[in-house]
């Protein structure tokens, strides 16, 4: 645990979590600094007020709510979708397109603010620090990195949950349910709890975008894409693709393809992902090569698919 007195402003990245909802109080604490907490809008169903609210209830001096909706589907979204970007063969990216976007708006916030630290709520085993850390370090060398979870004596979920209780602090969630929740435009997914147990299935009530396929249209629907998706225009069964408005048109095609039941992506160590915004269906085990993806114009949504390409 720190005691350096020199870092006088943290900016946070912040999203009312479990963790970074002990991480305002905890980083004040021991590092006697004021925390600027900033908030990434990815696409996540959110009441950002009541997280902006939240932030500054626990301790924040400020919280900025950075509406990064657009540039994450222009400029990353459908880049990987041209690229085939799955992650060892079998994992469709959802969580890791987003970080390097979130801590670059981080690391603009903090130089407004005058910040000399950077925080993040992630754990140190995973490869999550390593997106915020190098994107910090590519864009602001200068600011210091802190990442709590290598340095306090939380050693669990269960351990956090203490430390919030006794301040007082709400929580989204609660030991029955201790899921570790990630959403954006592109896809919603959800580790900890009984997912860490591979001999058990993942519950009915962890899906939030995707459809049960027992219970999904018996009907398949077609959509057309015509060029790069720019905008959603129902027309009977299809969808037409015409204006700018990019992150409306990721959210109508995920909710078409989560109505049939075609978005889940299945179970990757100890993670489920249901897809938001898939525009081509593709078997993970052979990937459709990446030139073959970007001549893609339209397909025709089938029922019987394995998995969804985002």
């Amino acid at each position: 645990m720190s005691t350096d007195r020199r870092i006088q402003r943290i900016a946070l990245a912040y999203s009312g979590g479990l963790d970074t909802s002990v991480m305002i109080p905890w980083l004040r604490a021991n590092y006697d600094c004021e925390v600027v907490a900033v908030v990434a809008d990815v696409g996540q169903e959110e009441d950002f007020e009541a997280v902006r609210a939240k932030a500054i209830a626990t301790g924040a001096v400020a919280c900025e709510v950075v509406d990064l909706k657009a540039e994450f589907a222009a400029e990353y979204l459908f880049p990987a979708l041209r690229a085939g970007a799955v992650y060892e063969h079998g994992y469709l990216l959802g969580t890791a397109l987003a970080r390097p976007l979130i801590a670059k708006a981080q690391v603009e916030v903090a130089l407004a603010h005058g910040c000399d630290a950077l925080a993040h709520g992630c754990t140190g085993k995973g490869n999550d620090q390593v997106r915020f850390e190098v994107t910090y370090r590519t864009l602001a060398p200068q600011l210091r990195v802190v990442a709590p979870w290598r340095e306090w004596d939380l050693r669990s979920r269960e351990d956090e949950f203490a430390y919030a209780e006794a301040r007082g602090i709400s929580l989204p969630i609660t030991p029955e349910k201790p899921y570790s929740i990630d959403q954006n435009l592109w896809h919603t997914s959800t580790e900890g709890g009984v997912l860490e147990d591979p001999a058990m299935a993942p519950p009915d009530d962890i899906y939030q975008m995707t459809t049960d396929p027992a219970d999904a249209p018996d009907e398949p629907r077609v959509v057309e894409i015509e060029g790069m998706p720019i905008e959603s225009r129902p027309e009977g069964h299809m969808l037409m693709i015409r204006n700018r408005d990019v992150p409306g048109v990721v959210g109508k095609i995920g909710t078409i393809l989560g109505r049939s039941g075609v978005n889940i992506a299945g179970i990757h160590l100890g993670r489920t992902t249901d897809r938001e915004g898939a525009v081509s269906i593709v078997d993970v085990d052979h990937p459709v090569p990446a030139e073959a993806i970007a001549e893609i114009e339209s397909f025709e949504e089938i029922t019987r698919v394995r998995s969804v390409l985002v």
